[in-house]
């Protein structure tokens, strides 16, 4: 018969897995195709692979050719372009939660460009997710879009015009709408819209779609596995998720 010591230390174990899960990360690894690394709040710096977890406090940098896509746990998804840097200033959930929580999902983008789609927690309290770049402040409500914040670095990056996009935050809304605010004004982008932020001190506006800018990913990274569903895989014409 096993030792009764040893059955209760296995059941306590067992109740405390999920905090442990928990303390590990507010984020997995996905899909990564290339290099990237994380520097965590202490200042160290570590390389990430598939299934490597993402803390709050994480600043995440790829490298040149470089597509990483993130779940959170509350089934949100993030990707990450090339030469992007991306921090979860905050991120807490509790799935638990019964009519009183404490959610709040608070992101910078400091350089390059992401897509996200909103979990759980921006469906319940999409009030409570920011992500912040230094041109204006974009929120959610429930929501997939693609950010993409250029500061003489988006010769690259692909548009309707053919010409390198400007300087600023430019992003386009495929469902739900963002909400894009600065200390100049605050506009609504409804799914199928764009808008274009140049600095703080410049009112956020919608543009046409012929001088908007799509957010793209390749479809090894936009693809879900198993399931052939992505989000902004290169080459689409629209921007909803597939």
């Amino acid at each position: 018969m096993p030792n009764l010591k040893n059955v209760s230390l296995i059941f306590l174990l067992s109740l405390l897995l999920p905090a442990i899960a928990w303390a590990d990360g507010v984020a997995t690894i996905t899909h990564l195709g290339g290099i990237l690394r994380a520097t965590r709040a202490d200042g160290s710096v570590k390389l990430l692979s598939v299934n490597s977890a993402i803390q709050v406090g994480d600043t995440l940098k790829t490298e040149k050719s470089t597509f990483a896509r993130l779940k959170f746990v509350d089934g949100g998804e993030v990707v990450l372009r090339p030469e992007t840097v991306f921090k979860v200033d905050a991120y807490t959930y509790k799935p638990e939660a019964n009519g009183q929580h404490d959610d709040a999902a608070m992101f910078s983008l400091l350089k390059g460009g992401v897509r996200s789609v909103t979990g759980l927690l921006g469906k319940r309290s999409p009030e409570a997710v920011k992500v912040i770049t230094k041109a204006a402040t974009i929120g959610i409500r429930g929501t997939h879009f693609g950010a993409l914040m250029c500061s003489n670095d988006c010769a690259n990056i692909p548009t309707v015009s053919g010409h390198p996009p400007e300087n600023g935050l430019h992003t386009d809304t495929a469902s739900g709408k963002t909400i894009i605010t600065n200390a100049a004004g605050s506009i609504e982008v409804p799914a199928g819209s764009f808008s274009y932020t140049s600095s703080q001190n410049s009112a956020p506006k919608l543009v046409p779609p012929s001088q908007g800018v799509q957010v793209t990913m390749p479809a090894s990274i936009s693809s879900n596995k198993g399931t052939g569903k992505g989000m902004g895989a290169t080459g689409s014409n629209s921007c909803t998720v597939k």
